[in-house]
């Protein structure tokens, strides 16, 4: 019996990791013999560092960086040392998790704790340096990236600007005499899966600045700072990206990456998974188990779910499914490679004793789903 468990993290409970050995326990008290691989899961966000360092026994680095507000963060990020690759999450230095609620500010926070992971990736000497993006609590276009790797943006006085996307707003001159060179021998890639413009009503400020902390002038004021800073952008490069899919994405950090450092986007779920050698680890396997927080109609729009059971199905092995909880249209997965779901919770209970006991309840269900199969194939 051949079983591959490539479960994401359960958010504010367990790592990806930790998930796929807590299976792993509960599958092993039906099939003690049985060959199980691990395959940690993410989807580019948060947990996309610990997934991929977990597949490829990698080393975790760590740097101090400016965290979103300017105060100093412990930032860790991947090395794959075999190909010289770096791994960053930018919510590692620019997060909202690290901004508290009450001190969340869209118009002042900053990406550039997310150019210093990049100037140590390249200090270390990468040649190819993965981006993850989500979870930021920045709507500054990338800017402060930009600037932790050399750049320089002014306003009509000659004076730097303050951090932050509202200050753009007075931008006049990009200087990119001192940008770092090193970065031209790198390539980049983006595990991304919005496709937002920079600008305009589906863009990063009115989609996504007010869970940043924007308030409705805020997200005006933003977009057209944003707005201004590609129009000086595009004549600095000779080119436009604002209307590029993803470009908005956290914050704007989209548009830096896509313009300055030439990157190329791809779903997180899809280089995760090339990275951990997933679909070589399902070839031959009799069931694959995957599972997330929560399962709804969501986790078909590139969750990391749907993107295991897309490259299983591939390979004609079924797919069954663990989740904290089952929401709305979770059912629409069985169309897609998911044979069966399974909430974890055993009945009525908070979210808080369910995050709790996750360890637990993920060993018990697992073992539960053992006992069925079993019963079902006759083995």
């Amino acid at each position: 019996m051949k079983i591959v468990i490539a479960p994401d993290s359960f958010k504010e409970s367990l790592s990806a990791p930790d998930v796929a050995a807590a299976i792993a326990e509960g599958l092993r008290e039906v099939w003690p013999d049985a060959e199980l691989r691990c395959r940690p899961m993410a989807d580019g966000g948060e947990g996309t560092v610990a997934a991929i360092l977990a597949a490829t026994g990698g080393e975790q680095r760590s740097a101090s960086v400016r965290g979103p507000l300017g105060e100093p963060v412990q930032a860790h990020w991947g090395w794959l040392e075999d190909d010289a690759t770096a791994v960053i999450e930018m919510a590692a230095a620019s997060g909202l998790h690290l901004v508290p609620r009450e001190r969340r500010d869209a118009r002042r926070s900053s990406t550039y704790g997310t150019g210093q992971l990049i100037a140590a990736a390249l200090e270390a000497g990468a040649r190819r340096i993965i981006l993850g993006f989500g979870g930021s609590a920045t709507n500054d276009g990338g800017s402060g990236m930009l600037r932790a790797l050399g750049a320089r943006l002014h306003d009509a006085t000659g004076q730097e600007l303050e951090p932050g996307g509202a200050a753009l707003a007075s931008l006049q001159q990009l200087d990119l005499s001192d940008f770092d060179k090193r970065l031209d021998a790198v390539s980049f890639e983006v595990a991304c899966d919005v496709d937002n413009p920079l600008c305009g009503p589906q863009g990063a400020s009115h989609v996504f600045g007010p869970q940043k902390g924007a308030s409705t002038q805020d997200v005006l004021d933003l977009d057209a700072a944003l707005g201004h800073y590609a129009e000086i952008c595009a004549a600095t490069l000779g080119r436009d990206e604002r209307a590029f899919p993803g470009s908005g994405a956290a914050g704007g950090i989209g548009y830096a990456a896509k313009a300055f450092l030439g990157a190329t986007f791809r779903p997180g779920i899809e280089l995760v998974a090339e990275l951990s050698r997933l679909d070589e680890a399902i070839q031959g396997a009799d069931l694959v188990i995957t599972g997330e927080g929560k399962l709804d109609e969501q986790t078909l729009h590139g969750k990391t779910p749907a993107g295991v059971a897309a490259i299983a199905k591939r390979h004609g092995v079924p797919v069954i499914a663990l989740a904290g909880m089952l929401g709305d249209g979770y059912q629409k997965l069985y169309g897609r490679g998911i044979e069966a779901a399974f909430s974890i919770a055993p009945g009525p209970v908070t979210l808080e004793q369910c995050c709790t006991d996750a360890g637990r309840l993920l060993r018990e269900r697992a073992c539960d789903v053992a006992r069925l199969w079993r019963l079902a194939a006759g083995r």
